[in-house]
């Protein structure tokens, strides 16, 4: 019973939106001008999300602290499925120093292969809900795409602790890909870390942490649409109230994130990567983002100074989408993005190495 509520639920949440659309494109000349007195205007969103846009932010117009507790009540107790179709999946705990027990999903093809790379993949959800199980489809395109080991790690969510929790067991789920992706015949100069918004944010953090410690070379980082900025201090993260993720919720989870260091000048680097000033000596990424979502500028300002500091950067902007539209799939922007993305994976895999270090410092 619990893995088929567990189904329904995530069904829901990836399913809807495409029934929405489907039932509502009859209705859209009624549904664009509902929202005219929004920041972000519904003629700004592309017109093949722009209803299921519409619909979200009728719904769930922001993420609230009681949503994301009881979205981890669900997840703890209940969970998702194992959506991933032919690939094998274990899940292997790993001790914290506290004494309790970290969960990883790691999977790899049916046919074990040699000489593959590593990736750490880290969920999104705002830093304070979501777990592995939830990003199957990204999961699943890159073992398609190269037959490469995954550790995706169900880190702890914001509401159970804060900053610095997520991060510590992201790093020590990185470590654990260093020392027993071989098993799974990776080729340790190709370690990449990814994710997607928080995960993303997650991933730009494990990539400086890994720098400056030297623990780990990583040779890609795939950091999408990240959240990487507390300050809000960019045009797009103020009073912006596009679909999916905008200025409240973004609020709400960084407060959530960062706990009493919220608003002040003590937040690390490794909590809000676009704190960092110093971007050199990190691996080629990948990203992209929407034009209309409280990320895009801290994003394009994060992809600048890479670039300033001599780091090769692949990026796209796609105009009119919101946070996450690369979820919804059966659209051009969807398609488009995740195109790029395992374009530039594979470009990655054919051309980026990091040899590591015979001994580690950690």
């Amino acid at each position: 019973m619990k893995r088929f509520l567990a189904l329904l639920l995530c069904l829901i949440f990836i399913c809807t939106p495409l029934t929405v659309c489907a039932s509502a494109n009859n209705n859209e000349s009624r549904t664009l001008g509902m929202f005219d007195s929004w920041n972000v205007k519904s003629s700004e969103i592309h017109p093949e999300i722009r209803t299921v846009g519409n619909i979200i932010r009728i719904i769930m117009p922001n993420f609230t602290v009681g949503f994301f507790k009881i979205a981890n009540l669900f997840l703890d107790n209940i969970g998702l499925p194992d959506l991933t179709r032919g690939i094998n999946r274990e899940e292997i705990y790993i001790p914290r120093e506290d004494g309790s027990q970290l969960r990883l999903c790691v999977y790899s093809p049916k046919e074990a292969k040699e000489n593959v790379p590593g990736l750490l993949w880290i969920h999104g959800g705002g830093y304070g809900l979501g777990c592995p199980e939830q990003d199957f489809s990204f999961i699943q395109s890159f073992i398609d795409a190269s037959g490469c080991v995954i550790v995706a790690p169900d880190y702890t969510n914001s509401p159970t602790a804060p900053y610095p929790a997520a991060l510590d067991d992201c790093y020590s789920a990185l470590l654990w890909l260093k020392e027993n992706g071989k098993d799974y015949g990776m080729n340790d100069s190709q370690i990449f870390v990814g994710g997607n918004s928080a995960g993303g944010g997650l991933c730009a953090a494990v990539t400086l942490k890994a720098r400056d410690t030297g623990d780990v070379n990583i040779a890609f980082q795939m950091p999408l649409y990240p959240m990487i900025d507390d300050r809000m201090i960019t045009e797009s993260s103020q009073n912006n109230d596009a679909p999916i993720w905008n200025t409240k919720s973004n609020e709400i989870a960084w407060e959530l994130y960062l706990s009493d260091a919220y608003r002040t000048d003590n937040v690390s680097k490794y909590a809000a990567p676009a704190r960092e000033t110093d971007y050199s000596d990190l691996p080629p990424t990948l990203t992209y983002v929407g034009t209309i979502e409280p990320f895009t500028d801290e994003t394009i300002e994060y992809v600048n100074n890479l670039e300033a500091a001599g780091v090769e950067v692949h990026f796209k902007t796609f105009e009119g989408c919101f946070h996450g539209f690369d979820l919804l799939s059966y659209s051009t922007p969807a398609k488009q993005a995740r195109q790029f993305l395992i374009d530039g994976f594979k470009y990655a895999v054919e051309n980026y190495t990091a040899e590591q270090e015979k001994t580690s410092v950690h």
